[in-house]
């Protein structure tokens, strides 16, 4: 409803008391349809006036990366209970949409290729069982940045990641050692990937043999193989890298590493029941 439109609306209203409705409608050219439609219009608005406020602190709170299942969901964990088609409708009137929209690492065959054990079998019954790893990268300010994370397909956890200006091996090496300090049992988990030349290198196949880790390997050239990692990188790039503009290479890095910390601890997801990675295995850790 347009403002002169809302205005007049409202003074019909307020002169009600005075004037008989016919006279002011006439006199203001208005349809009889036409006013009680806008009425109905306005006080449904004040009936949201609160709701929308909530929405829009939702909205501004992560950046404009929630669409409105979200939303919903937080709406929900705050105790207030709403329908998701309402939300939906209340941040279309308020313009709030969900702003969000691969380096190749495959030379050929260098070294040993490992069996595709995952076999697109996502699903992890605890955390730890299953990881998927992976090679992304960013360009900006005439620099190359190279994102190389891990991640727990139990609850889509970032379990270790490591930042290079280069894709080199130490970069994979030290993401996975610092994985397996963060998780000192690690024998039998499956950590899966493409065909990167990475994961073809006999040190790094050398490294998971010591850890007790069992490598698994996407086919040649099939992304699907290992779509949950890709669709971290789809969701990271949505969210953070063509949302924001940047300084520089560092306030990306920096901006990067705070997205990352935020996807496991505060940005909630549909499938985990509207918690985020790390409150979801905290909650499941604590039922078992």
């Amino acid at each position: 409803m347009g403002k002169g439109r809302k205005t007049l609306v409202l003074v019909i209203a307020k002169l009600r008391k005075k004037y008989t409705l016919k006279a002011l409608l006439n006199y203001t050219k208005l349809a009889k349809s036409t006013y009680y439609d806008a009425l109905k219009k306005l006080s449904r608005e004040d009936k949201y006036k609160g709701l929308k406020t909530l929405i829009h602190n939702i909205c501004n709170k992560n950046h404009g990366r929630y669409g409105y299942r979200r939303v919903t969901m937080q709406l929900h964990k705050q105790g207030i209970k709403i329908n998701h088609k309402v939300v939906m409708r209340l941040m279309k009137e308020e313009n709030l949409t969900c702003k969000v929209r691969k380096y190749k690492s495959y030379r050929g065959q260098e070294g040993k290729i490992a069996k595709n054990i995952l076999n697109r079998n996502f699903k992890a019954e605890k955390p730890n069982e299953k990881w998927a790893t992976d090679v992304t990268e960013f360009a900006l300010c005439n620099e190359k940045i190279y994102l190389s994370p891990i991640i727990d397909l139990y609850n889509g956890e970032i379990i270790s990641y490591k930042i290079s200006k280069r894709p080199i091996l130490k970069q994979v090496l030290d993401m996975v050692e610092d994985a397996t300090r963060k998780i000192k049992e690690t024998k039998g988990i499956i950590l899966h990937s493409d065909q990167g030349w990475q994961y073809q290198n006999k040190k790094y196949q050398k490294l998971l043999k010591e850890k007790g880790i069992i490598q698994s390997m996407s086919r040649k050239g099939n992304c699907l193989d290992n779509a949950v990692i890709e669709n971290f990188f789809g969701l990271l790039k949505s969210e953070l890298f063509y949302l924001k503009k940047f300084k520089s290479v560092e306030d990306f890095i920096k901006e990067l590493k705070s997205y990352i910390k935020y996807y496991n601890t505060k940005r909630i997801k549909i499938k985990l029941k509207g918690l985020s990675p790390v409150e979801y295995r905290t909650k499941s850790q604590l039922v078992a």
